[in-house]
This record gives structure tokens, C-alpha cells and sequence, in this order.
């Protein structure tokens, strides 16, 4: 019997002149066409806006943070009001996180800076200690001790009831020494095999286990894990970790590691959602991303714009008090359809929430249309078109 019952990836590649396909990950609750970009409800909401809007938003998938969840409310009391997709109200299909990039990443004095390359120390260290066993760590919520394990990951992740859920791992920072970086990596990859076993046990054909590739900036560490991840059985590969210093870097090695992939397997970026960045991952052979940038981006006013040459616009600007015209003409979400950028300038301006709800909603409908653009230029092999549609001035 499969592990996988109720779940299957499949894929096409209509044209060769670039590795990007079309595929179906199909799941319990629902498929999801690829490419396709995963939107961070990170503890069980994505904030500001109701799921209903989500949803009429054309959102395929969506993801919640196993970390986060686990420490408030907490993973019995999410699966005793029925998991996560009753819990928040969301009827498609779902991905959790293991809760190793938030451990690390905090337990590195930032949320993510020192994994993506950023060097900024903003926030108190939350991770006490790494050892064979698991991860050690401080509560942000109030002080308390935790120690995650694989298991105790693959367990909290069970409960939480997401189709598709990913093996706990060490991310490391870019700038540690190789040894540090190696080390981890073979750590991980044991933490993998305890993952496996442990869902093993656990499985009732409602989830699918991703494996995750590390090994810092070091090309033969990307290739030892890719081969890892490659003879051992998961149902998708997530490509995670440090990326680089830098943009090219981070494509050289992301390009690198797809070279040493399967291809049978649904692959992930984590944490990867500028639009270059998916273009740049899309024609590299990427089947989904996730990040919150699209989210983030509208708390902070500030709204996705199609051909826009800074790629968004600042609607705090004072540039826009008087501006009738919609967010971007291009777009017919419900915020573009309705209100003016004059009108939400004044909405930030006052502190009004509905701004946050305008925004999001436009910066999410933006994203699923751009995805709908880039799956339609893989059928008809226009992708660099697109891509120029899309992001004209670079």
C-alpha cells in the first residue's frame, strides 16, 4: 500500500526551453494547479481578511505555522474543535510548516534575517539548545520551555491536520562555517528518517510528507541532500535553509539544487514570493512558494502593482490624497473595483482597519492572478513575455 493514498503530483512540460511545468497536486480537500503560490494564514488567519474573501480571491492553498499554533492555542485544543480546516473555516487544501525555521530563525536573535541572509539582531534569542534529541527553546508567549523533537513535530502537525505537512530540520544561518553547516545538515537528515517513521505510525492516508533540502551555500551539501531526499520516500521536496548573501546566489543555488531533484515530486521554495524571485523559480522548474511578503506588504500600506517599476506603491504617500483612481486599472478585485487610492490613503491616514482588509484582499487576488498569467504563458511557452508583461523596467 502507497503512503500516499488520497494524494498525487503530476506534471507536463509543454515547452523546453526552460525547465517551468504545469502539474496537479491533488489532495484530500481539493487540487492544486502549479505553479501555484501559497498564502501564510500563519496562526490559522491571514490577517486582516475573513477566509471568505480568500476564497472568492480565485486562493488555491493556503499555510499555517506549526510553531506558532502549537504554543497558542495549542495543537489538542485545534484538533478537539476539528482540526485546522474546521477550526478556521477553510475547505481547500493546507500545508504546515515543521516549526524548525522559527525556532532557528528567533533562536538566531531575528524572525528571519539571519537565515535569509539578513543580519539585523532585533529580538531576544529564544533557542536554548540543539542536541541529537531535539531543539530546546523558549516560549515568546510567556517564558515557557518546550523541547520539539521530530516527532513531537509530526505529532503537533497530525493533530493540526493540514493535507500537506514537512519534516522538522535545522536551518542555519549563510554566514557559518561549512563544518557548522555539514553538521546540521547530517542532523537533519537523521531528524528526517525519525519524521518518516513517526508519520509512518501515525498516517491515515489524510496527509503527505514533505522532505526538506539543506546544506547552506555549498554546492556539494545541496547535492548530498538532494540525494537524500531523492531515495527516501516523500511526497515532496521543499528546498530550504540559508539561500545566499544575495539574489544570484540564491538562484545560482536554488538552480543547482533542482539539478539534482527527481522530478516525479511536487517541489517547494520556502519562504520565496518577490515576483522576480518566482519568474526566476518558475523557469528553474519550482512548483510552489510561500511567503508573507503579499500580506506584510499591505499592513504596511502598501499595494502589488502590475508593470510598476518598485513592483508595489506606498499608498501612505501623500502623492495619493487626492488620487481618484483605483489601485491599479489592470485589476478587477472587489478593492480595485470600488475604492480609490485616495480613499484608502485616507483610511491609513485615520487608522482605519478596513485599509489593512483593502489591501490584502488587492495584494492577494493580485497574486493568484499572477500565477493564472505565468500557468497560461507555460502553455503557450511565453513566459519571458510574461515575465516583461509583469515586470517591465527589469
Amino acid at each position: 500500500m502507497t503512503l500516499y493514498p488520497n494524494f498525487h503530483f503530476t506534471y507536463t512540460q509543454p515547452h523546453t526551453s526552460s525547465a517551468a511545468r504545469l502539474g496537479k497536486i491533488t489532495t484530500p480537500h481539493g487540487i492544486v494547479e502549479t505553479p501555484a503560490f501559497i498564502f501564510c494564514a500563519t496562526k490559522a488567519s491571514l490577517k486582516s481578511l475573513p477566509i471568505a474573501n480568500l476564497q472568492n480571491a480565485h486562493t488555491q492553498i493556503i499555510l499555517s505555522n506549526t510553531y506558532h499554533l502549537m504554543l497558542q492555542p495549542g495543537a489538542d485544543v485545534i484538533e478537539k474543535l476539528g482540526s485546522l480546516h474546521k477550526f478556521m473555516g477553510w475547505s481547500g487544501p493546507m500545508l504546515t510548516d515543521s516549526g524548525g525555521f522559527q525556532i532557528f530563525s528567533l533562536g538566531h536573535g531575528s524572525v528571519a534575517g539571519e537565515i535569509k541572509g539578513r543580519l539585523q539582531q532585533h529580538r531576544p534569542k529564544t533557542l536554548l539548545k540543539i542536541t541529537e534529541e531535539g531543539a530546546t527553546f523558549k516560549s515568546y508567549t510567556d517564558g515557557a520551555l518546550h523541547f520539539l523533537t521530530p516527532e513531537k513535530s509530526i505529532e503537533v502537525q497530525h493533530k493540526l491536520g493540514a493535507d500537506l505537512v514537512v519534516v522538522l530540520d535545522e536551518c542555519t544561518p549563510f554566514h557559518v562555517e561549512k563544518s557548522y553547516t555539514k553538521s546540521a545538515m547530517e542532523r537533519s537528515h537523521r531528524w528526517e528518517e525519525r519524521s518518516l517513521r513517526a508519520f509512518g505510525q501515525l498516517n491515515q492516508g489524510t496527509q503527505a510528507l514533505y522532505g526538506i533540502i539543506q546544506g547552506g551555500v555549498y554546492e556539494d551539501l545541496r547535492k548530498e541532500s538532494a540525494h537524500f531526499v531523492n531515495t527516501h520516500p516523500f511526497f515532496g521536496h521543499a528546498i530550504g535553509g540559508s539561500l545566499g548573501a544575495h539574489k544570484q546566489q540564491m538562484y545560482d543555488i536554488v538552480n543547482y539544487t533542482m539539478d539534482h531533484l527527481v522530478k516525479d515530486r511536487a517541489i517547494h521554495l520556502l519562504g520565496i514570493g518577490g515576483v522576480s524571485d518566482i519568474f526566476k523559480g518558475v523557469a528553474m522548474g519550482i512548483d510552489t512558494f510561500d511567503c508573507v511578503h503579499p500580506t506584510r506588504l499591505a499592513r504596511h500600506g502598501g499595494a502589488l502593482i502590475k508593470g510598476d517599476p518598485r513592483g508595489h506603491i506606498n499608498l501612505r504617500n501623500a502623492c495619493y490624497v487626492l488620487d481618484e483612481s483605483p489601485l491599479d486599472p489592470s485589476c478587477n478585485c472587489s478593492t480595485c473595483q470600488t475604492y480609490s487610492r485616495g480613499y484608502i490613503h485616507h483610511l491609513l491616514k485615520a487608522k482605519e482597519l478596513l485599509a489593512y482588509t483593502l489591501l490584502t484582499e488587492h495584494n492577494v487576488f493580485y497574486m493568484n492572478r499572477l500565477f493564472i498569467a505565468i500557468r497560461r504563458a507555460i502553455q503557450e511557452g511565453t513566459l519571458e513575455q510574461a515575465r516583461y508583461e509583469w515586470l517591465p523596467f527589469e
